[in-house]
């Protein structure tokens, strides 16, 4: 998924806080039983001072041991970014009723939620 934030409102570093908190960066090509490289847990910096950031927490992160296994996150050069078919869009706010929804995609989004509240947009992300 690709995300665009505005560096003024939410920090690069907040950002990726919050991506570590909300998937598990331990299991190379992985996310609980979706298997494939487009379940891998990868930053794609976009200039040289998010690539060092990004360097930085997976440091920070690493020497925390915060999860049994080391992190694999891959950090890789910006590429071209091509959108998912349209049915993927919104897909969790569209179908959030589906079983894979409420067993994988909810349990996420309500830790997020409760994690930061305080940032997010009064819209109801």
């Amino acid at each position: 998924m690709k995300i665009d934030f505005d560096p003024a409102v939410l920090s690069f570093r907040d950002l990726l806080k919050i991506f570590f908190s909300i998937h598990d960066p331990t299991t190379r090509d992985r996310q609980g039983n979706d298997v494939g490289t487009q379940y891998r847990s990868v930053i794609f910096p976009q200039n040289k001072a998010q690539r060092e950031g990004a360097i930085g927490v997976v440091e920070e992160l690493s020497k925390a041991k915060l999860w049994n296994e080391p992190i694999v996150t891959e950090i890789a050069g910006a590429e071209p970014f091509y959108p998912a078919e349209r049915y993927h869009q919104e897909y969790f706010a569209r179908n959030g009723r589906q079983p894979y929804c409420q067993m994988v995609v909810a349990p996420k989004v309500a830790k997020f939620r409760k994690e930061y509240f305080d940032r997010l947009k009064r819209s109801g992300a």
